[in-house]
């Protein structure tokens, strides 16, 4: 049992937890709690530590782990150390190191017959784009495009709030986002930019085809080459003062559209 704050992997453990650039050299990222540690695919567990009073607590959870408990898989740790590695502020017990899945552009372009994708342009959040990912599983979206300087998707306030989604969804950073969405536009994807100058409503377009959502940052929205790079401009009515939605509302009610009408039309 690790009883010590200064104990190698502890530290590791809070480089991966405090710094996107360990993160990405190592190909692994944090996960807490039961149900993120559940749901983990067990070839992508690396390490499962729990504290001592959850070893003891909740016999039925550690039944499901997908790990031997007497493997180099498993670690334990006292309590107060395990305060010491957690992000929360009040801390359920159990976390894992988990490998990074490998998506491909590929994969979101080919996924389905009629793609949905969501794009993103350096969104600044945690909080907004882990409740993105979580939508895009609740909408059937394809999949995830980012640009290079939004927020790590592993960062862990981004994994709280996918609820699990960032195993499922797939997602990929782009260096070349304009590139990139010229890529999609000719294979065939209409590319919407969400922008405060569309003069046509988000309900107006075709969505029963292949189609990408453009959507930008929370305070400034889509940079202009960007949104010049769009196939269309549209735009979400606003009552009263409020000039646009959150982003992860905006996504959600893009997306959503695009389901009623591929649901309603088939």
């Amino acid at each position: 049992m690790i009883t010590s704050t200064s104990n190698s992997q502890v530290k590791n453990i809070l480089l991966l937890q405090n710094k996107s650039k360990a993160r990405k050299k190592a190909g692994q990222f944090i996960v807490e709690g039961s149900k993120m540690v559940l749901e983990a695919l067990s070839e992508h567990i690396i390490k499962v530590y729990v504290s001592e009073s959850f070893l003891h607590n909740n016999i039925e959870i550690m039944k499901k782990l997908h790990i031997k408990l007497d493997s180099n898989q498993f670690e334990e740790v006292s309590d107060s150390v395990f305060v010491h590695m957690s992000d929360t502020q009040t801390p359920q017990g159990i976390m894992a190191v988990v490998s990074m899945n490998d998506w491909k552009l590929d994969t979101i372009f080919s996924s389905h017959k009629k793609p949905l994708i969501i794009c993103i342009q350096n969104l600044q959040d945690p909080g907004n784009l882990g409740t993105i990912m979580r939508m895009a599983e609740g909408a059937g979206v394809s999949g995830i495009v980012a640009s290079a300087n939004t927020v790590d998707i592993y960062n862990p306030k981004t994994i709280r709030s996918t609820m699990g989604s960032i195993y499922r969804v797939p997602f990929v950073y782009v260096d070349d986002f304009i590139g990139t969405i010229k890529i999609m536009k000719e294979k065939g994807i209409h590319v919407y930019a969400a922008h405060l100058e569309g003069t046509k409503s988000y309900t107006e377009p075709d969505y029963r085809l292949p189609t990408a959502f453009l959507v930008g940052n929370e305070a400034n929205g889509l940079s202009c080459d960007v949104a010049h790079a769009a196939s269309e401009y549209i735009k979400i009515p606003m009552r009263g003062e409020v000039e646009s939605l959150n982003a992860a509302v905006a996504c959600t009610v893009l997306a959503y559209e695009a389901v009623r009408q591929r649901d309603s039309n088939g």
